[in-house]
């Protein structure tokens, strides 16, 4: 009688698991979720989540541009990093005509106020500087320096310093205040 039971419990999984294999849920999957394009394992395959990135949009720019340039500490100097980072965005800008770009620059908190507020200025001014140097049209861009008021992270190691003294290069539609 129990080989009975025991045969009788193997035939039910046997057929539960038949009946489970049978439905599919394919359908209903590439309803909810669009199909993700093959990696190929090169350097330039789209993150996961950013395949509909729009070329030419703000998206664009933040994420294969880049928009922030930093600077070492008391300098407005671009070293070539920051170089290569604008260099970037000069390419980007023009072939993209219809931005205008907010430059707007900081600094952290290694002098006095007003020290800080003209060295936030410098460094928007050079950065604008330099992307006219790239063949950027000065029209599209204006500067503003905001000396230490909008740290990124109130700190005191060099590491995390180093992320407010920065000029960020925001895209605009239209020219707004300073």
């Amino acid at each position: 009688m129990s080989a009975l039971i025991g045969y009788s419990r193997l035939l039910v999984a046997a057929a539960t698991l038949l009946t489970l294999a049978a439905c599919s849920t394919t359908d209903i999957a590439e309803v909810e979720e669009p199909a993700v394009p093959p990696m190929t394992g090169q350097t330039n395959d789209p993150a996961p989540g950013f395949e509909n990135v729009v070329a030419g949009s703000e998206q664009d720019f933040i994420l294969n541009v880049g928009r922030r340039t930093y600077f070492t500490q008391d300098s407005s100097t671009l070293d070539p990093i920051a170089k290569t980072t604008l260099d970037k965005q000069a390419i980007w800008l023009n072939s993209n005509p219809q931005w205008q770009v907010k430059l707007q620059g900081f600094a952290d908190d290694s002098g006095s106020a007003s020290q800080m507020a003209r060295l936030s200025q410098t460094r928007a001014d050079t950065v604008m500087t330099y992307l006219v140097s790239r063949g950027v049209d000065a029209n599209r861009m204006w500067a503003k320096g905001y000396g230490n008021d909008r740290e990124v992270r109130d700190c005191t190691s060099r590491s995390c310093k180093v992320q407010n003294r920065r000029v960020v290069s925001n895209l605009r539609t239209q020219r707004d205040s300073l």
